[in-house]
C-alpha cells in the first residue's frame, strides 16, 4: 500500500491512507495546515528566572522573567505611544480572566499566533466576540488551547468592559511588521510555543507548500516588546499569484477581495481590513471559512469565496496580503 508523506513542524510523517483519512475532522475534505498552527510542546520546561530585570531598547521599563510570564498582566513598555489602557486590557482577574493586552500587546499588534486588533472596525471586534462566546467561531486544531483560554476569558467580560477594549484597540493604527520573502527554503525552526522561530544554526530546510512566519528578534518578541517585527518565507510565485487571485483574475472561482474589503483591501464599514496581516493569521481564517469554523453573522459571504479555494490559493493570497501597507 502506497504511504503518504507530510510534514509538520519540520519534520516528515509518513501515514497509511486510509488512517489518514479515518483521522480527518469530520468537517474538512483536507486536514488543516499544521504549519499554520503551532502547538506549544507538551512537557517543555522554562528557563528558571533569576531575578533580573530584563529591558527593551528605547525603554525605561523593567521586568523580571515572573512579570514577562504572567498571563494576568500586560506588559506596557512604552505607555507614552499610546491612550490609557482600560482596565480589562491591562489587568486580568483569576483564574480565566486574561487582559487583552497579554496576548494582543497595548499597542494591538499581536503576533502570528493570534490577531492584530489595531485599525479593527468596532462593529466587527464586537461580532467576533459575540462569535467567540456562543460558539459560532472557534479553531480548527482543537490543540491551540490558547484559543479557548481567551474563549473562557471573553464569557467573562462584562458588556462595558467589552465596550472600553474595542473602543480603544479600534481607535488604533496598525503599523507595517511583516517582510514577505519568496523562497524555496527556510531557516531551520522550532516551534517553543504558539509560534515559530528560527534555531539559529546557520541551516536550511526545504519550506515546500507552507508559510513559515519568524519573529526577527525573538528575545524582544518573548518580551512582548509590540515593535518586533517578522519575516514570512512564501513559496517563489506566491506573491505574483495571490495578487492575480485578489483583483479576481478567477472570479469565477474566487471573487475579487476588494468587492467587500474596499480600496486597498483597507476595510470597509464592518468589514475588517486584511492588507499586512500576519499572513498565517490569515490562512487560518480562510482554512475556517471554508470548512465553517467561521460561521457566525457576516460569515456566509466568506464561506462562499473560499468554497474553491485550494490551500495553495489560500497561501497565494495571505503572501501578497502581507505585502500590502495596513
Amino acid at each position: 500500500m502506497q504511504c503518504i508523506q507530510y510534514f509538520a513542524h519540520g519534520l516528515r510523517y509518513t501515514v497509511l491512507p486510509a488512517l489518514f483519512v479515518f483521522a480527518l475532522p469530520v468537517f474538512a475534505q483536507e486536514p488543516p495546515p499544521i504549519w499554520a498552527y503551532p502547538v506549544a510542546p507538551k512537557g517543555y520546561v522554562p528557563p528558571a528566572d533569576d531575578g533580573s530585570l530584563r529591558h527593551v531598547p528605547g525603554s525605561t521599563k523593567g521586568y523580571t522573567l515572573t512579570d514577562i510570564r504572567d498571563l494576568f498582566f500586560a506588559l506596557d513598555w512604552f505607555p507614552e505611544g499610546h491612550a490609557a489602557m482600560p482596565s480589562i486590557v491591562a489587568q486580568g482577574r483569576k483564574p480565566n480572566l486574561r487582559p487583552c493586552g497579554v496576548c494582543h500587546r497595548p499597542e494591538g499588534v499581536g503576533g502570528p499566533e493570534n490577531a492584530s486588533l489595531a485599525g479593527l472596525p468596532s462593529e466587527y471586534m464586537l461580532r467576533q466576540i459575540d462569535d467567540f462566546r456562543t460558539g459560532a467561531r472557534t479553531t480548527a486544531v482543537k490543540e491551540r488551547a490558547h484559543v479557548f483560554r481567551m474563549i473562557s476569558a471573553l464569557k467573562e467580560l462584562t458588556d462595558d468592559e467589552i465596550k472600553q477594549a474595542v473602543a480603544y484597540y479600534s481607535a488604533m493604527k496598525l503599523p507595517a511588521r511583516v517582510k514577505v520573502v519568496e523562497s524555496e527554503t527556510v531557516p531551520t525552526t522550532y516551534v517553543p510555543n504558539w509560534y515559530y522561530t528560527s534555531k539559529l544554526d546557520g541551516k536550511t530546510e526545504l519550506l515546500g507548500a507552507r508559510i513559515i512566519e519568524i519573529p526577527d528578534d525573538e528575545e524582544n518578541f518573548v518580551n512582548r516588546d509590540h515593535r518586533v517585527t517578522f519575516t514570512a518565507y512564501v513559496p517563489p510565485g506566491s506573491i505574483a499569484l495571490g495578487e492575480q487571485l485578489v483583483a479576481g483574475t478567477e472570479a469565477d472561482r474566487i471573487p475579487a477581495c476588494a468587492s467587500c474589503h474596499g480600496e486597498g483591501l483597507k476595510g470597509i464599514d464592518s468589514i475588517p481590513p486584511i492588507a499586512g496581516r500576519s499572513p498565517t493569521m490569515i490562512v487560518r481564517q480562510l482554512y475556517e471559512f471554508k470548512y465553517g469554523i467561521r460561521h457566525g453573522a457576516m460569515a456566509e459571504p466568506m464561506k462562499a469565496n473560499t468554497s474553491q479555494m485550494t490551500i495553495a490559493d489560500m497561501i497565494s493570497i495571505a503572501a501578497y496580503l502581507g505585502t500590502l501597507t495596513p
